[in-house]
């Protein structure tokens, strides 16, 4: 086994911006040029795979759409290499401020 830290690789899913390139805005712009090309999708389907970063994609609906947009696989799927994760950075709300700003103790004096 190796010691070495494991590389996290990610990717980024571009085809809602490959689309407005082409002058298509609405999602079930795809689904005849999908069906054109022998996949069938519903429209829910669809709207999920330009909205959402998909999970798992066959190859087939990748070049179909790879054809019917005139694109390269790497056009649509831009792989990202993660770095270390680390820890989110603190976000400062007017509250939290408030909550951490405390009062000075009074000091009462007795009356003689």
């Amino acid at each position: 086994m190796s010691t070495k830290a494991s590389k996290k690789v990610s990717y980024r899913w571009h085809l809602r911006v490959r689309m407005a390139e082409r002058g298509m805005y609405a999602t079930s712009d795809l689904l005849p040029l999908l069906a054109e090309r022998g996949v069938v999708l519903s429209r829910e389907q669809v709207y999920r795979l330009v909205a959402q970063v998909p999970e798992r994609l066959s190859l087939t609906t990748l070049a179909a759409l790879c054809d019917a947009l005139e694109l390269s696989p790497g056009d649509l799927v831009e792989p990202v290499r993660a770095g270390p994760k680390t820890a989110p950075a603190k976000t400062t709300s007017t509250r939290g401020v408030v909550q951490g700003i405390r009062p000075r103790r009074a000091r009462v004096a007795r009356e003689e």
